[in-house]
């Protein structure tokens, strides 16, 4: 089942591939780990695959366009970003110290959000992939580079989206105050927020959803487990890329406890959570093999009784405020 995301006219399908994995993120996976992972999220209904040069210094969107440039092009959507420029580098070493990526570190990665370096960026990434156009473009985590970006490199793809090049703009980030400003004050069709609405962190509900469903903008949620917290709460997990705070993993284990009492795995009350909101098109899940990807789309498949959200929030652990989803087929 696909939705248009926002205003524009590209679809999503509401599972979305995350790349990020088959770029080796935190450990390597091989070739053909990496082609298992795409194919089977294909044969799964996903029709939304989402990428970066960042991901493995280019790794992710050479995997991933191996894969796509088999499949018939209509059929599918592919976002990538920019903001980060990969510039050769003869250092030598790996990338996990720098990018966390288990990669050799032949380029270096330089913030860039000029006009010039979203024409460079989209260039290299069309390149990489094997494509001749991408659906979505997002500028990429400009958090301390906001001005540049809205001022250069959001005009550019504004022009790359007159012209038919791109059908969509967008922005993704780890918070939710600056993705507002971009929809208050651009004509974004689409924001990928990372961690920001999940049954654990609701921040996204302070004004960027409301903003984004008065004014068309689509959201697509990334990070629904919270580096993995929601996948498997324990002792030693993380939460938002560091270790996990006794305080946050205790709810997340009551979070666990009232999920099984209800029959439902916690995975998919995390996945089901965020379409409880209008604005919410997908969420994206990164992947890095077939069995995870088999996974995400049953925990997506399983129903979720409207029972489970009546006693989150009887027990606090959801706001009375926040909205939740009724059975989802």
């Amino acid at each position: 089942m696909t939705r248009t995301l926002g205003r524009s006219a590209v679809p999503v399908s509401r599972l979305a591939f995350g790349a990020a994995g088959i770029g080796n993120l935190f450990s390597a996976v091989s070739d053909a780990q990496a082609e298992e992972a795409v194919t089977a999220a294909w044969e799964s209904g996903v029709r939304y695959f989402d990428t970066a040069p960042h991901y493995g210094l280019g790794l992710s969107e050479r995997r991933l366009g191996a894969v796509l440039r088999q499949l018939p092009r209509a059929e599918f959507t592919v976002s990538t970003k920019v903001g980060r420029l990969l510039v050769p580098h003869d250092g030598g070493g790996d990338d996990l110290a720098a990018g966390g990526f288990a990669v050799p570190a032949t380029h270096r990665r330089v913030w860039d959000f000029s006009a010039e370096g979203v024409r460079r960026s989209l260039e290299a990434s069309l390149q990489r992939l094997g494509l001749d156009r991408v659906d979505i473009v997002y500028l990429h985590d400009p958090d301390h580079h906001a001005e540049q970006a809205l001022d250069q490199a959001y005009p550019e793809l504004e022009r790359l989206r007159a012209e038919g090049v791109i059908g969509a703009i967008g922005v993704g980030m780890n918070q939710a105050e600056l993705p507002a400003r971009f929809v208050r004050n651009t004509d974004i069709d689409a924001v990928l927020l990372a961690g920001r609405y999940t049954l654990l962190d609701q921040r996204g509900l302070d004004e960027l959803l409301p903003l984004a469903a008065e004014r068309g903008v689509g959201i697509v949620i990334g990070g629904v487990f919270n580096s993995g917290l929601l996948a498997d709460p324990r002792p030693g997990a993380r939460y938002d890329y560091a270790a996990v705070p006794a305080q946050t993993l205790d709810r997340a284990l009551a979070l666990k406890e009232v999920c099984e009492r209800h029959g439902v795995p916690l995975r998919s009350a995390a996945l089901h959570f965020p379409f409880a909101h209008p604005a919410v098109a997908a969420v994206l899940v990164g992947t890095r093999s077939a069995a995870e990807v088999a996974d995400t789309a049953a925990m997506l498949a399983r129903p979720v009784p409207e029972s489970l959200w009546r006693e989150l929030k009887a027990r606090k652990l959801l706001a009375a405020d926040v909205p939740t989803p009724e059975e989802v087929d």
